[in-house]
């Protein structure tokens, strides 16, 4: 599952202390457009997004439940958001473990935020939570630009770092275009694959049986 910010700082244009023309979360679709395509021939991935709706306000939204072939539709509905609200990303991660039913099956969460938990939720105390409960849930974190944005600065990049490490996932920084698509593509990969592995895969495709993110 991916968990996708949008916020209201997204909708900001001030990117590594520079002003922009375009809004942060531009650099944000154009990474994913790069790399779903390719991403989603090979597993299933769904997406959540938090932030968009009135302003101000706590919302988490479940757009699309993990399928296979999901680049278009994440893509349309990444397009379409307006950033606004405010940042529940625990509530979100939540969210998107328990539709990976991560008390029974194996599964990665890939979070994307640029700024830290403003809804009263806490993610460290959320990691301990799912790993104690988990089968086997990974939570990877990108932060982008995160110290530009929050307020707390260096403790909020430690909040959403902890979540990552209790889960046993990756925390990545990102400040760029580039540096989003090559975290994009070491969160939601799949390792290389033999030939056999590989049609396999295809196989279980077609007949709806691959997990996936």
């Amino acid at each position: 599952m991916i968990v996708f910010d949008a916020s209201g700082s997204m909708a900001g244009n001030l990117g590594q202390g520079i002003m922009t023309e375009k809004p942060r979360i531009f650099e944000v679709r154009r990474a994913l457009s790069r790399v779903l395509p390719s991403i989603t021939q090979y597993r299933k991935v769904g997406l959540i997004t938090y932030g968009p709706g009135p302003y101000r306000q706590c919302n988490v939204h479940l757009d699309l439940k993990p399928i296979a072939d999901a680049a278009e539709p994440i893509m349309t509905v990444v397009s379409g958001l307006n950033p606004a609200g405010k940042t529940p990303l625990t509530e979100a991660v939540e969210q998107a473990a328990n539709v990976l039913d991560h008390r029974r099956k194996p599964g990665v969460v890939v979070l994307l935020t640029d700024g830290e938990e403003t809804c009263n939720g806490d993610p460290c105390a959320l990691g301990k939570k799912l790993t104690a409960t988990s089968s086997n849930l990974t939570v990877h974190v990108i932060g982008f630009q995160m110290k530009n944005f929050t307020w707390t600065g260096e403790a909020s990049v430690l909040d959403v770092k902890c979540l990552a490490k209790e889960t046993g996932g990756l925390y990545i920084s990102a400040q760029n275009e580039e540096d989003l698509v090559k975290a994009f593509q070491q969160t939601l990969g799949c390792p290389i694959m033999s030939d056999l592995d590989s049609r396999r895969f295809l196989a279980d495709k077609s007949s709806g049986s691959v997990g996936g993110p």
